[in-house]
């Protein structure tokens, strides 16, 4: 697989790398979010339930749900329906494209 962006230090990025790139790391720069897909990364089976994530970011249900989606629309969560409750579980490509991006040369 082919990294979507050159390490920063690299080269010149192009305005659409420089773009993809800012918009993950934007989602990112929020604790909430952080703290969220560290714990989802974490998780022994890989994924967690929305509602195992409330209680230990201390946050309520809507909020922890809107950071949720913000998450899989920047493609960092996969999401997946289960009866009444949503799944989460990461997307190693996409934490991989960031990392990728900040690596030495």
């Amino acid at each position: 697989m082919t990294n979507c962006c050159e390490p920063v230090l690299g080269g010149a990025l192009s305005e659409p790398e420089a773009e993809g790139l800012a918009a993950g790391f934007k989602v990112l720069a929020d604790p909430a979010r952080l703290r969220l897909l560290s714990l989802i990364a974490a998780a022994e089976s890989e994924e967690m339930c929305a509602c195992d994530l409330i209680e230990p970011v201390g946050r309520s249900q809507p909020t922890v749900s809107h950071h949720l989606s913000v998450l899989t629309e920047a493609g960092l969560l996969r999401r997946e329906k289960r009866g009444k409750w949503a799944w989460y579980r990461v997307v190693p490509e996409r934490l991989a494209n960031l990392r990728d991006a900040l690596a030495p040369v």
